[in-house]
């Protein structure tokens, strides 16, 4: 087995090796191919030729996007048109990781794959725009939504929650948005069991849910920082780019594939600070 991994440097792709350590994996990062130029991305997976494309690169940052969001377009939605492109040439399944940031946050309880998109800022739309691209253009893929990433390979909410703990005697931290925080080790590990399973879109992240406050609390008190943590509303942190009130993704097509969810949030974060 062959596979391609585009963003293999990023944090996510990192532990993406490591779940596919077995294999024959082309890690590609954006000094070896720009996705955003199909002749060189067709080119490439040609000369790879890979059995499974897996496309974790991607622009993301969520508020850089309002101010230029054609670059987001480009990356998230163009380079993604052209891997669709070519992974359907080569007959090869596609497995896009997309977003909690397609949903608009409003609905009440966990979203479902099947549930309606409605994306809130430009980020979640750059990356729709891919998975659109994905399900129009390939016969063989699957998009994966995830939400909340950490991991030891790249900046992260808990590596920041950790620096703050230590240099302030007290912290405000958001508490009116609901999500579920994702260690990259886990979503990597699952990525391998679906890899080869039924295709269509599945959402994929740990176990349970939070508020960023709760999931700020848990990390003090995991760490053993014992600093004061303020629960705020998120109008305190005004940012350019909206966020949904509700990111909690439920992972209903995993089950019915017959794969067990991830573990819970905690327990992955307790190994995380390890």
């Amino acid at each position: 087995m062959r596979v391609a991994l585009t963003g293999s440097e990023g944090m996510l792709g990192h532990d993406i090796l490591r779940a596919f350590k077995d294999v024959d994996v082309v890690g590609l990062t954006l000094g070896s191919l720009d996705i955003t130029v199909m002749d060189s991305v067709i080119k490439t997976m040609r000369e790879i030729k890979p059995d499974l494309l897996i496309h974790a690169a991607a622009y993301t940052d969520v508020d850089r996007a309002e101010a230029e969001p054609e670059k987001a377009y480009l990356v998230n939605g163009v380079g993604t048109r052209n891997l669709s492109m070519a992974a359907e040439e080569l007959r090869c399944p596609l497995m896009y990781i997309s977003t909690d940031y397609v949903f608009d946050g409003t609905k009440t309880g966990h979203y479902d794959e099947w549930d309606m998109t409605n994306p809130v800022n430009q980020y979640g739309l750059s990356k729709l725009m891919g998975e659109r691209f994905v399900s129009s253009l390939t016969s063989r893929h699957y998009i994966v939504r995830t939400s909340w990433l950490y991991g030891k390979n790249g900046r992260n909410f808990v590596a920041t929650i950790g620096r703050l703990l230590a240099e302030r005697e007290s912290l405000d931290v958001v508490d009116d948005q609901r999500g579920c925080p994702t260690y990259t080790v886990d979503l990597a590990d699952k990525l391998r069991e679906l890899s080869g399973k039924g295709y269509g879109t599945y959402h994929i992240t740990n176990s349970g849910t939070c508020s960023w406050y709760e999931f700020a609390v848990k990390i003090g008190e995991l760490t053993g920082i014992q600093r004061k943590i303020n629960p705020v509303t998120t109008d305190k942190f005004p940012r350019p780019a909206k966020r949904p009130v509700n990111s909690v993704l439920g992972n209903t097509m995993l089950r019915l594939e017959g794969l067990e969810p991830a573990r819970r949030w905690e327990d992955g974060l307790r190994d995380y600070l390890k």
